[in-house]
């Protein structure tokens, strides 16, 4: 759910801000060009970015003014007055220090915060950033005037197209609702105007000769394949902010919350609280078991809408009853299928055994298909490619058969569970030929 957006008075200027999380340090996330604090949530991997950020701080994230939802300004304001807008969001909330995040075109500001405001900032963490945007002497990694003319044109003229895409999140040009999000988030950031204002504005930043100043602990990162940004910048502030740690990862997109955004996290998570989080455990190691009734569209004919839905009942007693029995996990019940997992393929096996022959009792048929893989924990739901290799495997098995994959069989050896070779067979949309082996029942 999108946090409840408030307002801090900045003199005369509204400033919409959001506090999510309650961990112990204050981190302030500062926008750059592209910023409006409610729909960013409703991009899955945005949301996830914050969230995670919001698991170790109480997170503040808000929009700069004349940006998203606060206040328009007929032109943009110094720099001075915009590290306002920050502290008068600290007051708001009654934070007395935090950490400040700058990603992209925000670091210079979160630069300038941390060495005008020490008092009031824990630590700073640049993220895909720059001391100067222009191409200087001394300064090679710059973009060219012929660069900056053309950005501002495009601005100009497709502002709100997601015409950006191809620079900042290249992995992503071909996903269709990520282009939409990303155009009406173009749109919802600024009107082209202001957005141009804002680029001209931020091309004449330049934070070199303050950058021995900082007194705070500054974390450096940078993408070494970033589409948008030469890691030179990164490399450049690193070695000129007294102490700086630069932390250079494998990716392509400009976005943090794109790709593998979880080794981003990882080092802010270290970085400001001294710990890195264990590593992720929402992959496992499972069996999975698929269960499908034969014929159910012709028995659902034959019997009537009221018989059949009795009959489904049944069923789903019986598989119930045997997946409790084998310490089974039901997943999803999809109409007249099962799809549960269990901690050893040995239960697996015998469960999805006892499931097929106790149907013919009730006057049904039921194929079944077990594959072990390492699957994807999501919730109370599974994913990965495990569960699509063993419906596939279920999806080729015959009447009243248990079909298993060699991995099965090979994990089984000694279970005393006896097995025909059904040979190689190609599984769709699964790479390579897979060896399959039915159960014998005798």
């Amino acid at each position: 759910m999108t946090p409840e957006t408030r307002y801090a008075k900045s003199s005369d200027v509204h400033i919409a801000y959001q506090v999510v999380g309650e961990g112990p340090i204050d981190l302030v996330l500062i926008p750059g060009l592209f910023t409006h604090v409610e729909h960013q949530w409703e991009e899955p991997s945005f949301a996830r970015f914050l969230g995670r950020l919001a698991s170790f701080s109480r997170l503040i994230v808000f929009d700069a003014r004349g940006a998203g939802l606060s206040d328009q300004a007929p032109e943009l304001p110094p720099m001075e007055e915009q590290m306002d807008d920050v502290l008068a969001v600290l007051d708001a909330i009654g934070a007395s220090s935090a950490a400040i995040v700058g990603l992209s075109q925000a670091g210079p500001m979160a630069i300038l915060f941390a060495a005008s405001h020490p008092e009031r900032t824990r630590a700073i963490v640049l993220y895909g950033t720059y001391a100067s945007p222009r191409r200087q002497a001394g300064y090679p990694w710059g973009r060219s005037p012929e660069w900056m003319e053309d950005f501002g044109r495009q601005i100009d003229q497709s502002w709100g197209s997601g015409v950006f895409l191809s620079q900042v999140a290249p992995s992503r040009l071909t996903d269709e609702p990520f282009r939409r999000w990303w155009g009406r988030y173009e749109r919802l950031s600024h009107g082209p105007g202001n957005a141009l204002a804002y680029f001209r504005m931020n091309a004449q930043l330049d934070v070199r000769a303050i950058l021995p100043t900082i007194q705070v602990p500054t974390l450096v990162l940078q993408r070494r394949g970033d589409a948008y940004r030469d890691p030179g910048h990164a490399r450049y502030l690193a070695e000129h902010i007294p102490g700086a740690k630069l932390v250079e990862l494998d990716g392509i997109d400009h976005l943090p919350y794109l790709g593998d955004s979880d080794a981003i996290l990882d080092e802010i998570e270290e970085f400001l609280t001294g710990v890195r989080p264990p590593p992720d455990r929402d992959r496992v190691l499972a069996t999975v078991l698929f269960t499908d009734i034969v014929g159910s569209t012709q028995h659902a004919s034959a019997i009537g809408d009221r018989a059949w839905k009795e009959l489904l009942e049944r069923h789903h007693a019986l598989v119930r009853q045997e997946l409790d029995r084998y310490r089974g996990r039901e997943i999803d019940t999809a109409g007249d299928g099962f799809l549960a997992t269990f901690d050893g393929p040995a239960r697996a096996v015998r469960c999805a055994m006892a499931i097929v022959g106790a149907m013919p009792g009730i006057g049904l048929e039921v194929r079944a298909g077990v594959h072990t893989g390492e699957v994807e924990l999501m919730g109370t739901d599974v994913g990965g490619i495990a569960v699509h290799i063993g419906a596939r495997v279920a999806s080729l098995a015959g009447p009243g058969e248990v079909l298993v994959s060699g991995t099965v069989r090979d994990l089984v050896a000694g279970s005393g569970i006896a097995f025909s070779d059904r040979g190689e067979a190609s599984l769709k949309g699964v790479p390579g030929l897979w060896r399959l082996f039915s159960v014998s029942t005798s």
